[in-house]
Parts: structure tokens; sequence; C-alpha cells
């Protein structure tokens, strides 16, 4: 061995170089792609001073739980007819029927003396004639099977006037 002949401690860069290029070539067509997007529509906001009015055709159902004179127990009404809980479920199912199906909706109006299980149990009722509507919408033929969708419940608690 001659003293100019030693081994060489230089890294190839050749390799790296050629990986690198090959993924920036990489980036560069897939960028483009990865940009695409679905246009979206944003509604916009109406401000109006009055509520639109109720449909003549199809009235709002409410129910309402109020306390009696004494605060002992409870009354409920379905619109304007008093009605007991237990039979809630039984008249409320034929009157959501005739709602629209996919809008079956109920205002619920709680009085705030009125205690939560009270109020649960009401709910409860509704979610019974859900079920029942659902059920027996779905089994006439001219609704071809589709069960007109579930309740939706609105809950108001009443404030009294001090």
């Amino acid at each position: 061995m001659s003293g100019g002949s030693h081994a060489k401690s230089d890294i190839n860069v050749t390799p790296l170089i050629d990986i690198v290029l090959v993924l920036l070539i990489i980036f560069i067509v897939m960028v483009p792609g990865l940009s695409k997007s679905l246009p979206v529509v944003v509604p916009q906001v109406v401000k109006t001073d009055k509520p639109t009015p109720p449909d003549p055709k199809n009235p709002p159902i409410v129910v309402t739980v109020e306390p009696t004179s004494d605060n002992k127990d409870y009354k409920f009404q379905l619109q304007s007819d008093a009605i007991q809980l237990a039979e809630l479920a039984d008249r409320l199912t034929p009157v959501v029927q005739l709602q629209p199906a996919g809008m079956r909706k109920v205002f619920v109006r709680v009085d705030e003396e009125v205690p939560y299980q009270v109020a649960v149990n009401v709910l409860d009722q509704i979610r019974r004639a859900s079920e029942r509507a659902k059920k027996e919408t779905a089994a006439k033929p001219e609704w071809g099977g589709l069960d007109g969708g579930d309740i939706k419940v609105v809950m108001a608690v009443k404030k009294r006037n001090p």
C-alpha cells in the first residue's frame, strides 16, 4: 500500500437527491388534485319582526301541563280539551297522523311549578304516541310503507307573573 491510497469518507448524495426530486415531482402533481372543493351555499339570515302565522290547514298541536289550584295535582290539556295523562298517547296518535310526513311536531307548555318528573311523564306519553303513529302510518297502503317520521317536541316553560 502506498501512501496515497486510503479510504474515502465522503457520503454519496446522488441517490438522496434522486429520491428528493421524485418526491418533489409527486407533490407537485398531487397538490392541485387535493385542493378541489365543492361549492357551498350559505343560507342568508332574514330578520323579521313578526313570526310566520301558523298554517290554518295544519294547526300546531299543544299539550299544556299546569298545577291545580291547590298545587297537589296537575291538569293536562291537549289543545283546549282537558285529558288525563294516561290517555294522552291514545288521543294524540290520530291527531299526529294528520300532520304531514316528516313534519310531525308537538308543542309542550309546562308551568314552572310542575316537577321535572311530571314533564318527563308527558314526554314519555308523546314518545308512545309517536311510535304508534309511525306503526299505524307504515301499515297504510296509501303511504307506501313510509312511517311519517318521529314527532319532534318543542318544550316551553310558562313563567308565572309575580
